[in-house]
């Protein structure tokens, strides 16, 4: 009988889905493509945007049920239970449901971009939203908004692989789902635009703007028509800014380049310790839950996404962040305030990267938000204990711009998102100021954002660099010629004319026994000896075969092959997997397969 209840109701609602497919694609066949793509860019921002409410509204009621928790039984321990119970169950459902694995981060995009023509699996639509909402909507200390942009860049990419769009056109409403997220989890649209161009789409022109406008902008709409004020980061305070401020502005700016530094190399130390652990998937998340248990114990801000905390310091009220800590009864001492706020937003790091490496899904997002306003709070706070009067409010806000800017390179994101959240551009100045110079002293010893360094470094993600981009884009195993012919060292030159004259080959890999490779003959450099009777009969094919100049291994990414091109100036190189000789790879194939792609790449 349950069955039966069940099956009408999902046939309805399969039902509805095709109807609705199906008015899609007749829209489709009689609209312009440019027209179809804003129709496309529109609905998959409001798909983003309703992921986003799902996700916070879940989060946001999580939160408010640990207080109430809480307010009943006036201990901190409460809040260290839920992380414990999220993370396990999310390691869980990872293990169960999703087939053991899942892609954190937004460097998942750039990948996808990249090496995947924009392509992201359907369960990305899905997974996501349950795992970061089990982990971080139970008191995971981390952020909920890169699941939101791998939700959206999902939805895009999938409405584009079920209409049949184009590459470009399917890495344009990826790059909208992503805008669209951002949007509206701040409800700040130029921001979500900014991220979507400086994080996703390192090659932009003008005409793609206006789709990523219109998804950010629907985004943003969506979620202020359906979500609580409340749940939203946002301040109403009248904030100015007093050009006298401006060195401090400075220091802060240099103070977020070097936090931002140490932020993005403990995490990756700390993730890569866990990647090491030779355990289980649930006895690992237990280990890590309950490391994480034990640093909200003795620091309950770190519980969840941490946005109601700077929310605090913000106000006039900053005391407040020491209810419920072992430190309550020092409320009002400013220096045991501003130490309990110093040792947070170091230790911040390691809780994200705890609640992520253990087996939870989040993000670096909020993190870096939170880190930037209790380093803008500890700077102003400082100043003003030993004497200045600086604005607390004013340097937790550009503070997060700051650390938003040295740990994702996104500079304009960060100016533009505070100043959207702020509800106006009266620290214009000094977000530029600090975000300018956080990200001129990360960039500077840390080439790469901090989430897709270990990519950059492969050459498996876009950069700032066109050329690698389109390299990184071409895969070289599938331009490998392996339909080849070798020869041994006991084959004669009369057998070798007979393999030229019979393939298409001028370049022979000389291989033993194994298939190992012990030399290379040349058919242009060999010349002299095949038109000669008298040496093709007595010359040994040892005598005229050479050492390789370069090899190429199977893995190899395109960018470094094309340097053992350059090196060698040959037109072929034998390529190796497991030390044998499996083809030969041209330097011709891989130029005309950087011509068809950037052909492709360019977005009109």
């Amino acid at each position: 009988m349950p069955n039966s209840k069940k099956s009408p109701f999902k046939n309805a609602i399969r039902k509805n889905f095709r109807r609705l497919e199906g008015f899609i694609f007749y829209l489709k066949s009689f609209l312009s493509p440019r027209q179809f793509i804003y129709l496309a860019c529109f609905l998959v921002g409001v798909s983003a945007a309703i992921a986003v409410i799902v996700l916070k509204t879940f989060a946001h009621w999580v939160y408010i049920f640990a207080q109430y928790i809480d307010s009943i039984l006036h201990l901190p321990y409460s809040n260290s239970t839920l992380p414990i119970i999220g993370i396990v169950l999310t390691a869980f459902v990872v293990k169960k449901v999703l087939d053991g694995s899942i892609e954190k981060g937004t460097s998942q995009i750039m990948y996808a971009v990249a090496k995947k023509s924009g392509i992201l699996p359907k369960k990305q639509m899905y997974a996501q939203i349950i795992t970061s909402s089990l982990t971080v909507g139970m008191g995971g200390s981390a952020g909920l908004e890169s699941p939101i942009t791998i939700t959206g860049a999902a939805f895009g990419s999938n409405f584009a692989q079920n209409y049949r769009l184009s590459y470009k056109d399917r890495t344009l409403l990826l790059a909208c789902g992503v805008a669209a997220g951002i949007s509206a989890a701040f409800n700040a649209p130029i921001a979500g635009v900014l991220f979507a161009i400086e994080v996703v789409l390192m090659d932009v022109s003008i005409t793609a703007f206006i789709p990523i406008m219109i998804s950010s902008a629907t985004g943003a709409i969506v979620s202020t028509i359906l979500l609580k004020e409340e749940i939203l980061f946002s301040f109403s305070k009248q904030l100015s800014f007093d050009y006298h401020n401006l060195p401090f502005y400075v220091l802060l700016g240099v103070f977020a380049g070097f936090v931002s530094i140490n932020y993005a190399r403990t995490f990756r130390k700390i993730e890569h310790y866990f990647e090491k652990l030779k355990i289980k998937p649930i006895r690992k998340a237990l280990f890590g839950a309950f490391m994480l248990a034990i640093l909200i114990f003795f620091f309950p801000t770190l519980f969840g996404e941490g946005y109601e905390s700077i929310k605090i310091l913000a106000n006039s009220n900053p005391q407040q962040i020491l209810d419920n800590t072992v430190l309550q009864h020092f409320k009002e001492n400013s220096w045991i305030l501003l130490l309990f706020v110093g040792a947070t937003m170091l230790i911040k790091v390691y809780a994200t990267s705890i609640t992520i490496g253990s087996g939870g899904n989040g993000g670096n997002f909020a993190p870096s938000l939170f880190v930037g306003s209790y380093l803008g709070f500890v700077v102003a706070t400082f100043f003003n204990q030993i004497g200045f009067k600086l604005p607390v409010s004013n340097f937790t806000l550009v503070g997060m711009a700051g650390i938003l800017s040295g740990l994702f390179h996104a500079p304009l994101t960060a100016i533009f998102l505070i100043a959207e959240i702020t509800s106006g551009y009266s620290l214009m100045v000094p977000l530029m100021v600090v975000s300018s110079i956080s990200f001129a002293i990360s960039k500077r010893y840390e080439p790469y954002s901090f989430d897709i360094k270990n990519l950059a470094a492969k050459g498996d993600v876009f950069t700032e660099d066109r050329d690698r981009n389109i390299l990184s884009s071409i895969t070289p195993s599938n331009l490998i010629r392996t339909d080849i012919q070798t020869l041994t060292v006991s084959n004669s030159l009369d057998e070798l004319v007979q393999k030229l004259s019979s393939h298409n080959q001028t370049v022979f890999p000389v291989v033993n026994d194994k298939k190992e490779l012990i030399g290379i003959v040349n058919f242009e450099e060999i010349r002299p000896y095949l038109f000669n009777s008298y040496k093709v009969k007595f010359t040994p094919l040892q005598d005229i075969m050479r050492p390789p100049k370069e090899q190429i291994n199977y893995d190899e990414t395109t960018d470094t092959i094309m340097e053992k091109f350059d090196r060698s100036q040959e037109d072929f190189l034998p390529v190796l997997k497991n030390n044998q000789v499996i083809g030969l790879l041209s330097k011709t194939a891989i130029l005309e397969a950087y011509r068809v792609r950037l052909k492709n790449m360019i977005i009109e």
